[in-house]
């Protein structure tokens, strides 16, 4: 409709400008939730606490149906308000009204309500859905993987929008039920407790339940013919884990690594805290990728990661992660050492643990490499959303980390490392936000140590272990030889292809 542009008179102009800035009206929430390395992740105007999802999947065809019910509330007045989402939408719902719906950018699904939604009001949204995901690709990407028998949801940063609509950016962390229906040759594999299970006319349906806050990245799920192992840990928990039935030589060793996942995560308990899930597990699916990720509660491994044997490094890493980027999720993207630095000194700790290479010996050996080389060049404290999952990210984040060990000892270290996923559950957090917290802890300034090791693009000048860098040529000396710790290669092995894109 086209309106007319009516001029105000001057005592109607007077009255304009007496209205409070409150009063102008709901406006549309913004298309990104405010992550510079992402501009279009996440979205605003809301935040999310529960997402339902009723899905059915056709492995022959690669078909998904759904239904997602979302409920959020708004943190602003809104006109309109965007989901990240890229399959075909049939309708969507607004507190029991149906919205219009429309499209923007590369994911975005822009949803009108009927009437303004107010701020601070509880709201439900329901979206139903279906498309064949593997056929969706952004820039050449798609976030969906199909495997011979079935497929695999389990990408980083973003790989929601393929399976179901979301505020995709870990800052907006929910609760999850996702129930999957599947033909009863094939299983689904999701996150949290198996709450239950039911077959009928050929097709079975997979209950999930996470009852912990998640973060969109971290849901996952996965469909084929799995052998699944079933037990409990001392306290409880149920361990659920899932290995695909044609994985050939890596079988057995997949098996023999995932399977110590509760001894693991006993041990990181005692350096980290309490676990702070209610499952815990793994699954390996057939596929052809390298990496692995740490969706919550229940890691996803590509098969590859034990194609030279058992690899407990890996599970390590990413059982680490449930604290350090599960518990704790980062605020920004920008964030990630706070994730991948900690994970991959969970593996120098346990190593050290194992007598395979101590922390500052795994430490002493990555500093070892030579000054002018790109691995010094690359910011682990901010490495652009190009090298987010650069290596230095994980081994120089490493490195700092026992820089930092060294420089505030160990019984102040060990009490930063137990007290600081505490110190954020189920939240987020910024690199700023660790720096100060163990300036707290430890009563030492930590600022020029950070600044060093995360946000320099040249070696310190300093080795993590606190000593002067030797062989340097400015002094014309040889580099010294520092021998490779046994673990070196198991972790490197691990980090290999370490996550999606």
């Amino acid at each position: 409709m086209r309106h007319r542009f009516i001029v105000p008179s001057a005592a109607a102009a007077v009255l304009l400008l007496a209205i409070p800035a409150s009063a102008a009206g709901p406006t549309p929430g913004a298309p990104g939730i405010g992550d510079p390395y992402y501009p279009e992740a996440g979205n605003g105007g809301y935040s999310v606490s529960h997402y339902d999802l009723r899905l059915k999947y056709q492995p022959k065809t690669d078909r998904l149906e759904g239904t997602a019910t979302l409920l959020a509330t708004t943190t602003q007045d809104l006109s309109r308000f965007n989901l990240d989402f890229l399959l075909d939408v049939s309708e969507v719902l607004v507190n029991g009204k149906k919205a219009a719906v429309g499209r923007s950018g590369t994911h975005e699904l822009e949803i009108t309500p009927q009437t303004p939604l107010e701020k601070g009001k509880s709201i439900s949204v329901v979206v139903r859905y279906s498309g064949t995901p593997s056929q969706v690709k952004v820039n050449g990407f798609t976030g969906w993987t199909r495997t011979p028998d079935g497929a695999v949801a389990a990408q980083e940063p973003e790989g929601a929008a393929w399976w179901f609509p979301s505020n995709d950016h870990p800052r907006d962390k929910a609760t999850y039920d996702i129930s999957v229906s599947v033909p009863d040759d094939v299983q689904a594999i999701s996150n949290g407790v198996l709450a239950s299970k039911t077959s009928r006319f050929g097709w079975t349906r997979y209950n999930w339940r996470s009852t912990k806050p998640q973060a969109s990245y971290l849901t996952t799920l996965a469909i084929g013919k799995f052998d699944i192992t079933e037990d409990r840990t001392a306290g409880g928990l149920p361990v659920i884990s899932a290995y695909s039935k044609d994985l050939g030589d890596n079988y057995a060793p997949a098996k023999a690594s995932i399977e110590r996942t509760a001894e693991i995560v006993d041990w990181e308990s005692s350096v980290f805290g309490p676990y702070p899930f209610t499952a815990l597990g793994g699954y390996v699916p057939n596929v052809n990728s390298h990496y692995a990720l740490e969706t919550q509660t229940r890691p996803f491994y590509s098969p590859a990661q034990f194609a030279n044997g058992a690899n407990t490094s890996v599970v390590v890493h990413e059982l680490a992660h449930q604290w350090f980027g599960d518990y704790v999720s980062v605020n920004n993207w920008r964030d990630i050492w706070l994730n991948e630095g900690f994970a991959t000194y969970a593996q120098w700790l346990w190593s050290e643990k194992e007598g395979e290479g101590t922390a500052q010996q795994l430490a002493d050996y990555v500093y070892s490499q030579p000054a002018d080389s790109p691995f010094w060049k690359v910011k682990p404290g901010d490495p652009g959303a190009d090298r987010q999952f650069d290596g230095a990210v994980y081994n120089r984040g490493a490195a700092a980390i026992q820089a930092l060990r060294t420089t505030v000892g160990d019984q102040a270290f060990f009490t930063i490392l137990k007290q600081w996923p505490e110190q954020h559950r189920y939240g987020n957090a910024s690199i700023e936000d660790f720096v100060a917290f163990a300036e707290k802890v430890s009563g030492k300034k930590l600022g020029a140590l950070f600044d060093t090791w995360l946000f320099t693009t040249a070696k310190p000048a300093v080795g993590p272990g606190g000593a002067q860098a030797a062989g340097s040529r400015a002094h014309g000396l040889a580099a010294p030889v520092v021998k490779e710790p046994k673990s070196w290669k198991k972790i490197q092995s691990a980090l290999a292809g370490h996550h999606g894109h």
